[in-house]
């Protein structure tokens, strides 16, 4: 059931994708920052539908943290790219080339090996001085996308909104095996949302600026590897007895393939959101 939940979730944020990059590309025309773009965008339905496929993909993902370690979730969660790019291909008529078939195989490969890894488990309790660390990482992503938001490159907005997302995804495998009634009242939950308002935002600004395929690649990388390595050392997450190394070798499969898939993506998108502008 959990890994029925976890694929779900993965459709989900990959029509996310692909809304919300032809719906930034729509306000090219239109520059703006942080923020400021985040709200002009929300009054745009194909942009908030895309939202809404994020969204709905957070929170499957979210009861997925509850029982599965966090280098699996954001695996799934990250081969969304692919998915998207599989998308393109059959209904909006994107051109794939033999190198991006085989990505996404590379990609399929990781997420396989990753799946026959993992040990589910409920995450360890963070304590209160990884929770002032994550408000920390938090209030140096916002500070940072001022100067980020000022440059025309993609780079920098992605890697920030893949930080913002790394802290949602610490702190959602935290609260996931907590009561619900109980979520509101934890102070992680505020720092979640705080940080998932502030990936939104980064994640705006860069696709604003760059190919969707590359910015949610840099972005995707970037969450993978930090939530992936805060799990292990920090949560608890567990690994299959003597599946050390396969973990490790499947993450790097996964990083290298999402990140090939992103700049080998970059016709297709921009070429998608000419046609949809």
């Amino acid at each position: 059931m959990d890994y029925a939940v976890l694929v779900a979730s993965a459709v989900c944020y990959a029509a996310g994708i692909v809304a919300q990059s032809v719906a930034a590309h729509r306000a090219e025309n239109r520059p703006g920052t942080g923020l400021g773009l985040l709200a002009r965008l929300a009054a745009d339905r194909l942009y908030l539908l895309g939202f809404a496929g994020q969204a709905g993909g957070f929170a499957l993902a979210f009861f997925a943290r509850a029982s599965l370690p966090l280098y699996l979730v954001q695996t799934a969660s990250s081969s969304a790219i692919g998915l998207a790019t599989v998308f393109g291909v059959a209904v909006l008529g994107w051109r794939i080339r033999a190198g991006e078939v085989a990505t996404l195989v590379l990609l399929a490969t990781g997420l396989v090996v990753l799946a026959g890894s993992s040990a589910t488990s409920v995450a360890d309790d963070l304590r209160p001085a990884g929770t002032a660390t994550l408000a920390v990482v938090v209030l140096g992503t916002g500070l940072a996308m001022i100067p980020a938001g000022r440059t025309g490159a993609f780079l920098p907005a992605a890697v920030l909104s893949g930080v913002a997302f790394a802290v949602v995804a610490v702190a959602s495998r935290s609260l996931a095996h907590l009561d619900l009634v109980a979520v509101p009242g934890n102070p992680l939950t505020w720092l979640m949302l705080v940080a998932a308002v502030l990936g939104q935002a980064s994640m705006a600004v860069a696709l604003q600026r760059g190919p969707a395929a590359a910015v949610v690649a840099t972005a995707d990388a970037t969450t993978l590897v930090l939530a992936s390595v805060t799990g292990i050392t920090v949560l608890g997450d567990h690994v299959l007895g003597g599946h050390g190394p396969w973990v490790a070798f499947g993450l790097a499969v996964v990083v290298c393939g999402v990140l090939l898939l992103g700049a080998q993506s970059r016709t297709g998108a921009n070429r998608l959101a000419r046609e949809a502008a």
